[in-house]
């Protein structure tokens, strides 16, 4: 009688260790996408709003790790101050979005408020920013990481791995897709993560999908990035946006 719960445990024991490889197995087997942008270029604005946000469509989400890199263009002076291609604001933004991230993991939760904020963005609403927050759920936590300086020290990360890009970005929206950068065909991310994914789950965002690019789409949108050596308004970083 004694050797049956013991038996038992074994069998729970043996059932969680199972479930916890099959659920390590389909982790791994995840693309990781990875956007290396900075929050006032217009054109990373509009990736991010119209067609970044597909990765939420259809199950997609469900076989990708997102990350999101708000740095973009921007480079540290000898000083240790920060320069960002469209000024002191977007130095601000950027370590506002890269505390959202750190604060709120879940992709779905810190895509939302970044999602709100580069709409605000492309509607010339930036002086509305900050209802972000509230419209996407969230606390104002990553002001709390901006002003306590840890903001920066997240946004120096970030400086340090787009430094370590190879081959080097040339512009943002910059797209990697399992450590393979799609350069002008950044727009057709979600065929390149179907291609790359070799797991068994396969989500109906790529079942019907083409898995080859779209070569004419990569000459239509050469232009419409922000390129690393056009600079516009280079000052230090300060907080101006109220």
């Amino acid at each position: 009688m004694a050797s049956r719960p013991s038996l038992f445990t074994a069998f729970l024991l043996f059932i969680c260790t199972a479930l916890f490889l099959i659920a390590s197995t389909s982790s791994s087997q995840n693309v990781t996408l990875s956007l290396y942008y900075e929050t006032l270029c217009p054109y990373c604005a509009d990736f991010i709003v119209n067609h970044l946000v597909k990765v939420f469509d259809r199950g997609l989400i469900s076989i990708v790790n997102l990350r999101l890199i708000p740095w973009g263009n921007a480079f540290i002076q000898p000083n240790g101050s920060f320069v960002c291609q469209h000024g002191t604001n977007e130095c601000f933004l950027n370590a506002i979005e890269a505390c959202t991230v750190t604060i709120y993991p879940d992709a779905v939760r810190h895509f939302r408020f970044i999602h709100c904020v580069e709409k605000m963005s492309l509607e010339n609403k930036m002086n509305e920013w900050v209802n972000c927050f509230g419209m996407s759920g969230l606390g104002k936590a990553p002001i709390d990481c901006y002003t306590s300086g840890y903001g920066e020290v997240l946004e120096r990360k970030y400086a340090a791995e787009t430094s370590q890009l190879k081959p080097p970005h040339r512009f943002v929206p910059w797209v990697v897709v399992n450590n393979q950068p799609l350069r002008e065909d950044f727009e057709n991310f979600v065929s390149y993560i179907c291609k790359a994914y070799r797991g068994t789950k396969i989500p109906e965002a790529c079942k019907s999908l083409p898995l080859e690019s779209n070569s004419s789409q990569k000459e239509n949108h050469i232009n419409s990035v922000c390129y690393v050596d056009q600079t516009s308004n280079l000052t230090s970083s300060a907080p101006a946006i109220n």
